[in-house]
């Protein structure tokens, strides 16, 4: 691994549990044994190297999630592979680093708003467009209001001043809300299968306890 990469991988590693704005570059620096001259070499400042973290793990995300799409047998199951991903991104997320994005660092929002209104949006709207076609998913469903219902609901468990973060898990939250979500879009069948991939996931969590 090259200096720059180095330097990308530890302050999305310290973003991610700290926040952004709390983070200096001289706190990257030091963590990483280089002084801050080197790490200047590659970054002119901080806005830049928030840009370059916010664009590899927004591109990251959405390979996971086209794996995923691949992955699954049916919409469900495509839902169920995307939750344990996002459950593990949020297990040590600050929730603040959007809100620290958004007032901070204009460029970096505005590739995560896109990847949010663009990507995100297509990926819902077409999972619950397969879940419609299986009749796993109701057919009287308004995919664009839910699509969207579903963008923005992903964004409640972030405002601290609803789920403060020393009362609140970030990961707990979020599944939960998916969890919810995917119900009430489910038929009798596609609420059988839920459970079913509910059972699979807490047998599979228990073998990674008993492992570990």
């Amino acid at each position: 691994m090259d200096n720059k990469e180095r330097i990308l991988v530890k302050a999305e590693e310290m973003f991610l549990q700290y926040g952004i704005r709390s983070i200096s570059m001289d706190d990257i620096a030091n963590s990483l044994g280089m002084s801050k001259k080197t790490l200047y070499q590659y970054f002119t400042d901080k806005d830049e190297l928030v840009n370059e973290v916010v664009d590899q793990h927004v591109g990251r995300t959405e390979n996971d999630c086209m794996h995923c799409r691949e992955k699954a047998k049916d919409a469900i199951e495509e839902i169920f592979l995307i939750m344990d991903r996002i459950v593990d991104q949020l297990s040590n997320m600050n929730p603040m680093i959007l809100f620290d994005m958004e007032k901070f660092h204009f460029k970096a929002y505005q590739r995560f708003l896109n990847y949010k209104q663009k990507f995100l949006l297509e990926s819902i709207q077409s999972n619950i467009e397969w879940g419609i076609q299986d009749e796993l998913y109701r057919p009287d469903i308004n995919v664009d209001v839910m699509s969207k219902y579903r963008i923005e609901s992903m964004m409640i468990p972030f405002n601290i001043s609803i789920f403060p973060s020393s009362k609140y898990n970030l990961a707990a939250i979020s599944q939960m809300i998916m969890e919810n979500f995917i119900y009430g879009l489910a038929t009798i069948r596609g609420h059988k299968l839920i459970q079913k991939y509910n059972e699979q996931r807490k047998q599979n969590l228990s073998y990674e306890a008993v492992k570990k």
